[in-house]
C-alpha cells in the first residue's frame, strides 16, 4: 500500500537568500551577515505579502514583512553542516551529502602553474585570470582576445573556472576540448574546482553577446544523492535552471533550461501543470549572480518582491497531494564586505494545500534534512545525513 504523503514535491532554491549569520560565521569572515535583513533595511522594508503569509517573518522578523498568525506553511531555518559556502556544496548537502573537503575558490585568480598548464595544453595564451563579471570582462578583454586569439579566463566567488572565447576566433569544438582538458586538470588536490564553464560569445567590441552554446563541466557528486535514489526507483526528477549542471546530470530524468528568475517561475508553473510523480527542483540564480555578487541591495530587494508576486501563480496550480519547499543554499549579503557568499542560516518554508495551517519546525542542523524528508516521503533509501521532518507536518 502506498503510504507517501505527497505524490509530487516542488523544491525551489532561492540562490543566496540567507536569513542571518550562522553560528560559525566568524570562521568564514562573515560575522554580522544577514542577506534578507540588510536588504529589507536598505529598502525601508520589503513588500512580500505572499512570503509573509507563508511565515517568512515567523522565522526571523524582517522589516516590512508581517508575521503570519497563523502561518500557511511550516517554517524554520537551517544551518549548513558542510565546510563551505558555495553553490555546489549547499545543493549537494540539500540532497543528502556532507562535504568536508571544500571546493577551491580563487579570489586572486588561478595559480601561475595552472595557467601555464592550460596554455601548454591548449596552445593558446591566457588573459584575464581574475574574478570578474562575465559581461564586464568581455568589454575589457574581448577586443584583445579577437586580435590575439588568447583565451579569456576568469572566476567568481564560486568554485568555477570560466573560459570565454569568440565563436569566430576559437571554434566551439576547440573551446569545448580546452574546457574538457581544464576539467581533467582540476578534479582533485589543490586545484579541486566545482565547475569549468565554456563561455562562447559573438559580436564586435562594444556589442559582444554571450551565446546559448555555454557548456558546464561539473564534478559529479562524490556519493549518490537522493536524486539518484529517486531516479532508480522510477520517480521523475525534473531539474529546472542550473540544477542539472550542479549535479552533473546525476539523478536527473529531465532537464529544463531557464533564462532568468522569472523564466524559472514560468517553467516550474508549467511543470506543476503536467502529470508526473516525484520531484521538480528549481534554482533561481539571479538573486546571487545579478545582485548579491554585484552588491546591489536595491536590485536584490526588487527581485525578491518580483518573486513574491509570482508565488500565487504557482500555488494556484498546486494539487492537494503536492508539497512546496522554499529554501536557499547559502547567503550573499549585498551590504557585506567583498563580493563573496556569506555563511548564513537559510530559510525553510514547507507548504501544502493539505495543511489547515503551518507551524514552527525545530531549527535544522543540516540542509540534508530536505533530502532526508524527500526520501522519507517516497520511501526510498535514506541518505547518510539528514533528519526527516515529514512526521512533523501535522
Amino acid at each position: 500500500m502506498d503510504k507517501r504523503m505527497f505524490n509530487r514535491i516542488h523544491l525551489i532554491v532561492l540562490d543566496s537568500v540567507g536569513i542571518g549569520e550562522a553560528p560559525d560565521a566568524r570562521q568564514f569572515g562573515d560575522e554580522g551577515a544577514d542577506t534578507l535583513g540588510h536588504i529589507a533595511e536598505r529598502m525601508g522594508g520589503l513588500n512580500m505579502p505572499n512570503m509573509s503569509a507563508l511565515g517568512l517573518s515567523n522565522i526571523k522578523e524582517i522589516k516590512g514583512i508581517k508575521k503570519a498568525d497563523p502561518p500557511a506553511a511550516f517554517y524554520t531555518k537551517m544551518q549548513e553542516a558542510s565546510s563551505g559556502k558555495d553553490t555546489m556544496t549547499g545543493h549537494w548537502e540539500i540532497m543528502g551529502l556532507n562535504i568536508q573537503t571544500p571546493f577551491q575558490v580563487f579570489p586572486d585568480g588561478f595559480p601561475a602553474s595552472l595557467i601555464e598548464d592550460l596554455e601548454r595544453k591548449s596552445g593558446r595564451k591566457v588573459i584575464g585570470n581574475k574574478p570578474a563579471s562575465g559581461t564586464e570582462i568581455l568589454d575589457e578583454l574581448g577586443k584583445e582576445h579577437m586580435e590575439t586569439g588568447a583565451l579569456i579566463v576568469y572566476t567568481s566567488a564560486d568554485s568555477v573556472l570560466q573560459i570565454a572565447a569568440h565563436e569566430e576566433i576559437v571554434p566551439l569544438d576547440e573551446l569545448y576540448k580546452i574546457c574538457e582538458s581544464a576539467r581533467e586538470m582540476t578534479k582533485t588536490g589543490e586545484y579541486m574546482i566545482g565547475r569549468v564553464i565554456a563561455r562562447p560569445f559573438v559580436g564586435e567590441p562594444g556589442k559582444f553577446e554571450r551565446t546559448s552554446n555555454r557548456h558546464d563541466y561539473a564534478l559529479k557528486p562524490f556519493r549518490r544523492t537522493v536524486m539518484n535514489e529517486l531516479k532508480d526507483a522510477d520517480f521523475d526528477v525534473i531539474a529546472i535552471g542550473k540544477i542539472a549542471d550542479i549535479y552533473d546530470g546525476e539523478g536527473v530524468t529531465e532537464a529544463i533550461r531557464t533564462k532568468s528568475n522569472m523564466d524559472g517561475m514560468d517553467k516550474i508553473i508549467a511543470v506543476a501543470q503536467k502529470d508526473f510523480t516525484g520531484l521538480s527542483f528549481l534554482n533561481l540564480v539571479d538573486f546571487d549572480a545579478l545582485f548579491g555578487h554585484r552588491r546591489d541591495p536595491e536590485g536584490y530587494g526588487k527581485e525578491l518582491e518580483k518573486f513574491d508576486m509570482r508565488l500565487p501563480e504557482l500555488i494556484n496550480v498546486l494539487r492537494e497531494d503536492d508539497l512546496l519547499i522554499l529554501t536557499a543554499d547559502h547567503g550573499n549579503d549585498p551590504v557585506h564586505h567583498g563580493t563573496d557568499h556569506t555563511r548564513e542560516f537559510v530559510p525553510l518554508l514547507v507548504f501544502s494545500k493539505k495543511f489547515a495551517r503551518g507551524n514552527a519546525l525545530e531549527v535544522r542542523k543540516t540542509f540534508a534534512d530536505i533530502g532526508a524528508s524527500i526520501a522519507d516521503n517516497f520511501t526510498i533509501s535514506m541518505p547518510e545525513y539528514g533528519k526527516s521532518f515529514m512526521g512533523e507536518l501535522k
